[in-house]
């Protein structure tokens, strides 16, 4: 039999074998290290669990593949991109987006995000106006449905959009409804029955193969995807279920922003829709023609599309959100539910307000996660000090994903500012080239702030020890939030 004291040297063993493999075989970010390292001293059994289940490595696995002729043909059209934007080849028809070229090609280079600028750009705010919309237009649907969600409820929203795509299905339509298994576990199997039965098809991202038990638990398909016909797409922080309506008592009104896209961007978010769907279902897509119609002359927004997740190496959001700090030179409006940024987003935002940049960022009043918001404001005090100004939205929740860069350019999607969207979700972005837009953004910010109270520097410092005490200790494991 073995006694404590064998037990004890096992597990102390155990618990530097892992440490070498976390610091010299994995590799990964310094402060995830040493978080990691923090969970596995502390919390030895507890800590070698959470690790196997919390902190596998994506990036060395390629899980994602396209057809060999649709990713060759793919390559062409990037690599064509690419020796437009080092000639200096390629016309923007909003001349103050020459300034932003850099911008495209890091995207363009590093993420594969095809510029294109043919797009019709609709911007929503309230979760009632984006549902009605998109529920239209799933009724005038002729070839194909394909929805991604990361949350959906089996509750009034979410029964009368399954509703309605069962009545596509039945008509021939081609529907398929992914939605990520972590972010819906309150989802039973059940609730897609009718719609397979219909002729639909619906898959979860990451399933767990042994019941309430998941390896993958830690890595969650964030993205919020509808791409109706080939033509019409939908992109932002939206989920399905009826909170997003703003009919959670707790959390009130639901302030969020969401794209209705229309136009040749739409062809790559029907991209990254098949990879996840081919990624998660046994019913494979292949890369039709007829999912990829011409699209022609929608409008004169330029887009691109960004994707980022645990199996890149590079972080691509991240890299888009430094990159847009990084190029201000009036302001930067940033807002996000969770604002954990790593050290290269905080040191971009300081270099901001330092240069004289207005820097505001607006996060929610009322916390929906407690440990993320103890954690987001431990960030604030070095930037309020510098002379950022933070804005707490008390009309209800603030869920929304943006920054506007001078009212010029602008990101809305799925990603928040925090280190779990940077490495360990799987999100998309939508980043917009184009005045009226950006614009149209920077007036919704502003028209938020009157439903905001302001977060001074004198305020903050005068927060409790003991809430300063409680947000030092969450924010040692942020990077791992």
């Amino acid at each position: 039999m073995f006694s404590y004291d064998n037990i004890s040297i096992l597990v102390t063993l155990l618990n530097i074998g892992l440490a070498g493999f976390v610091i010299f075989l994995e590799r990964r970010n310094v402060a995830a290290t040493w978080a990691w390292l923090m969970v596995l001293l502390f919390l030895p059994i507890v800590g070698f669990v959470a690790y196997v289940f919390f902190a596998q490595n994506l990036s060395k696995r390629k899980m994602y593949k396209l057809e060999r002729e649709t990713e060759m043909r793919l390559a062409g059209i990037i690599e064509a991109q690419r020796s437009e934007f080092k000639e200096r080849a390629l016309p923007f028809r909003d001349p103050v987006m020459n300034r932003y070229r850099d911008l495209m090609y890091m995207n363009l280079k590093s993420s594969s995000a095809v510029f294109t600028q043919s797009n019709d750009v609709r911007v929503f705010t309230d979760g009632r106006e984006k549902f009605e919309t998109l529920l239209a237009e799933i009724r005038e649907a002729k070839e194909s449905i394909h929805l991604l969600y990361y949350i959906v409820k089996d509750d009034a929203l979410g029964n009368r959009i399954l509703d309605a795509l069962i009545e596509k299905a039945e008509a021939g339509v081609e529907v398929r409804f992914l939605y990520d298994q972590i972010g819906s576990y309150r989802l039973s199997s059940s609730f897609f029955q009718r719609l397979t039965k219909a002729g639909g098809h619906a898959a979860a991202f990451f399933p767990s193969k042994i019941p309430y038990l998941n390896i993958r638990v830690n890595y969650r398909n964030h993205r919020k995807l509808v791409v109706i016909d080939g033509k019409y797409g939908y992109i932002g922080g939206f989920n399905i279920g009826d909170e997003y309506l703003g009919l959670d008592p707790r959390l009130g009104y639901w302030r969020d922003t969401h794209l209705r896209i229309v136009g040749t961007a739409v062809l790559q978010m029907q991209i990254q829709f098949m990879l996840d769907w081919n990624l998660a279902s046994h019913a494979k897509i292949t890369a039709d023609e007829k999912y990829f119609p011409a699209s022609g002359l929608q409008g004169d927004v330029g887009v691109q599309i960004v994707s980022s997740g645990p199996n890149f190496s590079i972080e691509h959001t991240r890299n888009v959100y430094l990159k847009m700090i990084h190029s201000a030179k009036e302001r930067v409006y940033i807002q996000t539910p969770y604002f954990i940024p790593d050290e290269s987003v905080l040191t971009a935002l300081k270099m901001a307000v330092l240069s004289g940049v207005d820097v505001r960022i607006m996060i929610p009043g009322r916390p929906d996660k407690r440990m993320v918001y103890w954690a987001s404001f431990s960030y604030l005090g070095d930037l309020l000090q510098l002379g950022m100004r933070c804005f707490l939205y008390d009309r209800g929740f603030l869920h929304a994903k943006t920054i506007v860069v001078d009212g010029e350019i602008a990101s809305v999607g799925t990603a928040n500012f925090d280190i779990r969207s940077f490495r360990l979700n799987f999100e998309v972005n939508a980043v917009l080239y184009d005045t009226d837009t950006a614009g149209r953004l920077r007036s919704i910010f502003e028209e938020d702030m009157t439903y905001c109270r302001e977060l001074t520097f004198e305020e903050y410092q005068n927060r409790s020890k003991g809430e300063r005490f409680r947000e030092s200790c969450i924010r040692l494991l942020s990077p791992i939030l």
